[in-house]
């Protein structure tokens, strides 16, 4: 069968991250969705997304088609449940469709002349970007399961301090010397080839993914993920960081999620607690306000790409587009826009040419062409996000 994830309703709701990657390529728990889709369904899937985004992250259409809403995370229930989806079935959680059949000869689908079958059991979704890390300790579990479902860890090396060792994995090539893991609330996965440093002291759930590093003395407080080849440092609370980004200094990061390609500078500091112990509110992008999140613990969303100086402050709730360049003394406001330079003092525009200039340098360093595709996307994200900007 022929898979295709969809972005949904979920995608507005999921910026600055979906700006540069459709829904599917999000990072929760261990894995980005489209991972645990194909591990569940041990199928590829291809995406249907926004027209500038699908040269990168292309569909592919065959005769039969099962197309899932990428907003939901699969579960061994659902994952079986859609694999057996066959012509004029679709799965629905309330009002929502989950997945649904279709074929090349289908003009339009109306759910009205298709079977529907109601998904009940609980499943994680996620419909806001801050989603992502208040429902991450669910996610790490539920990817824990999967990924050492009958398989044994790398041996615990004798130097490090551990609690709870049957909730702790470690994959080949990882290095960990004089280290504490503390899996009682939740279980500590470190991945392929990473590396924590002497002195760190981590409590689970905890994701250390592949070629990821935790710096020297660092404190990590669940429910954390770090992405493939990502750098952490100091103390970090409940954050979620994509692939290649940084935060490897001292400075606290709490309740936060980083895209892809973000450097956070030394001694950076996010509030993730207001001094009036109000609901946080975040900017949101399709009603162009701030709203309410629900949340008492919320701090940074940084969009890929972005970087801040040293001892940059961020308030509570603070949301930062695509490449953004952060820096001076003072709190910048908590929305900046995508493209901007400055910080607290003002910001002007950052000129593509030299955003692609910063980017290409940042990703040769880990040896990835900037190549034609990722600046034809970030073009289109500076001309979508011009109405933000002073300019």
């Amino acid at each position: 069968m022929n898979y295709i994830l969809f972005d949904g309703p979920a995608r507005n709701a999921l910026l600055p991250f979906t700006f540069t990657r459709p829904v599917a390529d999000i990072l929760i728990g261990i894995m980005t969705i489209r991972q645990k889709w194909e591990m569940r369904l041990g199928s590829t899937t291809t995406t249907l997304t926004e027209e500038y985004l699908s040269d990168k992250f292309p569909m592919v259409e065959m005769e039969e088609n099962v197309m899932i809403n990428a907003s939901f995370l699969p579960n061994v229930i659902l994952a079986e449940m859609v694999s057996n989806l066959t012509s004029n079935q679709a799965i629905f959680k309330g009002e929502d469709v989950i997945a649904f059949f279709t074929n090349e000869e289908q003009e339009e689908v109306n759910f009205d002349s298709y079977e529907i079958i109601e998904f009940e059991c609980d499943c994680l979704r996620i419909e806001h970007s801050y989603d992502i890390f208040s429902k991450n300790a669910a996610a790490i579990k539920e990817d824990f399961e999967l990924l050492t479902e009958d398989r044994k860890s790398q041996p615990i090396p004798k130097s490090v301090n551990v609690i709870d060792k049957e909730n702790i994995f470690i994959e080949e090539g990882a290095k960990l010397e004089f280290v504490t893991l503390n899996a009682t609330n939740g279980p500590i996965y470190i991945g392929k080839n990473s590396e924590i440093m002497e002195g760190t002291v981590i409590r689970g759930p905890f994701a250390l993914c592949e070629g990821a590093i935790v710096k020297m003395m660092a404190k990590i407080y669940g429910a954390t993920t770090v992405g493939p080849f990502s750098k952490i440092g100091g103390e970090v609370n409940n954050a979620v960081l994509f692939a290649y980004s940084n935060k490897g200094h001292d400075g606290f990061l709490g309740n936060s999620v980083l895209g892809e390609w973000c450097n956070i500078g030394a001694d950076t500091n996010t509030s993730n607690l207001k001094n009036n112990y109000e609901e946080v509110k975040l900017w949101d992008y399709e009603t162009e306000s701030f709203e309410k999140t629900g949340l008492q613990f919320c701090g940074l969303m940084m969009g890929d790409h972005s970087k801040c100086g040293i001892n940059t402050m961020f308030n509570t709730g603070t949301v930062v587009g695509v490449s953004a360049n952060i820096f001076g003394a003072g709190f910048p406001r908590n929305f900046v826009p995508s493209f901007s330079w400055g910080g607290p003092a003002g910001t002007t525009v950052y000129m593509t040419r030299k955003a692609f200039e910063t980017a290409r340098l940042v990703m040769s360093r880990r040896n990835i062409d900037f190549d034609e595709k990722e600046a034809a996307i970030l073009q289109h994200v500076f001309d979508e996000t011009k109405i933000w900007r002073k300019e």
